[in-house]
């Protein structure tokens, strides 16, 4: 465990958000909790806001090395069984983007954090030249046997060339990290001048959370830093980007796969509505979600720099 500075503006001072809910937060948990798909709702480490810019963010909680050591290990199958949501997602992911750079025509793309590569099948079709990091062992082989671009480990170790992407995205992995300014700053680095960073992540001050407080969902171990449309901003102009839009963005679900959810919310009473769920021939159809409690941001890096 390490206690931590505010990653945005280096502050110390800090108010107690949400208190700490793991029985002996001092062991680590199961790899379970660092699954995409983790149903531990609520388990979290101690949550603070930074007095001085607003940040919010797990503090303390795990080192870096036994968060990459937890990301390297993790297994997540149920991930593949949810593929057609998670499909129709980044399509809906895509549209904007493309809106914002034009069609592909070959140009390059990173994807970090890919896990299986969803997103990477996706920007290929629509004629990018897709590639992808991911730290887990399992989701990078699992990429790599539909025979995507992926390089198992993190962007920091990769040593990619210097402004050799024209996009960069990072779909639902900002919050895990632990030194998110860094990250964005080694996607400016990568980026070719006029390139694009594109970030989705979960919205702490979005009105959903508010309502929710301490049973927000995505109150949870794996998850680090919680941004505002805001703070998320605020790291972006800091680390040398312009942010040209960000706004809520939604995602498609199976409902077989929300049945799942409900029992990992609410326990044995949400059971029944996960038997139902997953009992009828609908199992497998998808609907959207959106409670206004994830956003996406694009940012720009600006042609003169390097």
């Amino acid at each position: 465990m390490e206690y931590v500075s505010c990653n945005l503006c280096g502050s110390n001072q800090t108010r107690l958000v949400f208190p700490n809910t793991i029985s002996n937060p001092k062991q680590p948990q199961n790899l379970e909790a660092f699954r995409c798909t983790s149903s531990g709702y609520g388990r979290h480490h101690a949550i603070v806001q930074c007095l001085n810019c607003g940040l919010i963010y797990s503090n303390p909680r795990w080192d870096d090395s036994e968060l990459i050591n937890s990301y390297e290990a993790v297994e997540d199958p149920l991930y593949l069984q949810e593929r057609e949501g998670r499909v129709l997602t980044f399509e809906q992911h895509l549209h904007p983007l493309e809106k914002i750079t034009g069609q592909a025509h070959g140009r390059k793309l990173l994807d970090v954090g890919c896990y299986i590569g969803v997103f990477l099948e996706i920007a290929a079709k629509h004629g990018w030249e897709a590639w992808g990091i991911e730290p887990s062992q399992w989701a990078a082989e699992q990429a790599k046997k539909l025979g995507l671009n992926v390089i198992h480990g993190t962007l920091s170790a990769a040593n990619l060339p210097e402004a050799s992407f024209d996009v960069v995205t990072l779909w639902d992995v900002i919050e895990h990290l632990s030194d998110p300014m860094a990250e964005i700053r080694r996607a400016h680095r990568v980026l070719k001048p006029g390139g694009l960073v594109v970030i989705h992540t979960m919205d702490i001050d979005s009105l959903f959370a508010r309502v929710m407080g301490p049973r927000w969902p995505w109150l949870m171990e794996m998850h680090i830093y919680y941004f505002s449309q805001r703070t998320m901003a605020a790291m972006l102009r800091k680390a040398g980007f312009q942010v040209i839009r960000s706004g809520p963005h939604g995602r498609f679900q199976t409902l077989g796969y929300l049945g799942t959810r409900f029992t990992a919310l609410f326990g044995q009473a949400g059971r029944p509505v996960d038997w139902i769920l997953n009992a009828t021939r609908l199992r497998h159809a998808t609907v959207p979600i959106n409670l206004g409690d994830l956003f996406t941001v694009y940012a720009r890096k600006e042609k003169g720099q390097v």
